[in-house]
């Protein structure tokens, strides 16, 4: 008899452990932001439409309702100081730069940031135009696995973006900075890059290396999110600790622990 309570004892046990285990491993996954290459393929629509020989791919986004936004990172200076289509990206939020085989300039970052909107991407065209909306895009000040964001409308206050639609081609985006206000009345695309010696460092240099953070969200004509993009970017060999993954799994730990004592209770009433 005492035999058979310990089998059953080792059984619950077991099966306490299965479902802790399955809740934090749920909790965990939750508490992480998930991205993927955007369209599924990484290519933004209609093509890259700002300078001139920028490749398409390796984008992280998402496309809904027929708005279209996504971010990336791209090496800007290889070892001879020029850009690449090298983007180094592990196919689903993260891009890492290793600035030692950079000839970096003074006060720059070994990669920029690139964003790109597409405000009437369905395949029913919708008609909608970049000023039905606001863009919130937040940039992260802080090189360790936490973050501190700085934040604006980068698609309506940044004037040299180039604007395009669905038919504008490869490098033929328009960049025409006096009259940017009124052009986001007639055009439905907006990208740029932008390199964190831009301004985008707060008081750190722009070379710092560490793990940082980009987002880009499209909010609707009453503040509600549409779509977004987020990403991180790792400079150098940092070693990156998961804070979020031990709160999640704490988490985990907590929820059972305080389902466990609300049956208690129950049973105890």
């Amino acid at each position: 008899m005492q035999n058979n309570n310990s089998k059953k004892i080792r059984s619950n046990l077991i099966t306490k452990m299965v479902k802790l285990l399955s809740l934090t491993a749920v909790l965990s996954l939750s508490c992480n932001a998930l991205a993927a290459p955007i369209n599924g393929t990484g290519n933004i629509t209609p093509d890259v439409i700002f300078g001139d020989g920028n490749a398409n791919g390796s984008w992280t986004g998402e496309a809904l309702n027929g708005v279209e936004v996504a971010l990336r990172g791209k090496l800007r200076y290889n070892a001879a100081g020029s850009p690449e289509n090298t983007f180094n990206y592990d196919g689903d939020r993260t891009y890492t730069f290793d600035p030692t085989v950079s000839l970096l300039p003074a006060n720059r970052s070994v990669f920029n940031f690139e964003y790109a909107v597409n405000v009437d991407a369905g395949a029913n065209p919708s008609g909608a135009m970049l000023d039905d909306f606001t863009y919130l895009f937040e940039f992260d000040v802080d090189p360790t696995a936490g973050t501190d964001f700085v934040s604006f409308d980068i698609i309506t206050l940044k004037t040299d973006n180039e604007l395009g639609d669905s038919g504008t081609a490869n490098g033929d985006g328009i960049k025409d900075i006096p009259n940017y206000a009124s052009n986001l009345s007639n055009y439905s695309v907006a990208q740029n890059s932008q390199n964190r010696g831009f301004g985008y460092s707060g008081l750190l240099d722009a070379a710092t290396e560490g793990m940082f953070t980009y987002n880009l969200t499209v909010l609707d004509a009453n503040g509600g999110e549409v779509a977004t993009s987020s990403i991180d970017i790792v400079v150098g060999s940092v070693p990156v600790s998961a804070p979020s993954t031990f709160a999640c799994l704490f988490a985990g730990v907590f929820v059972l622990s305080f389902a466990g004592l609300r049956r208690r209770r129950k049973q105890n009433s």
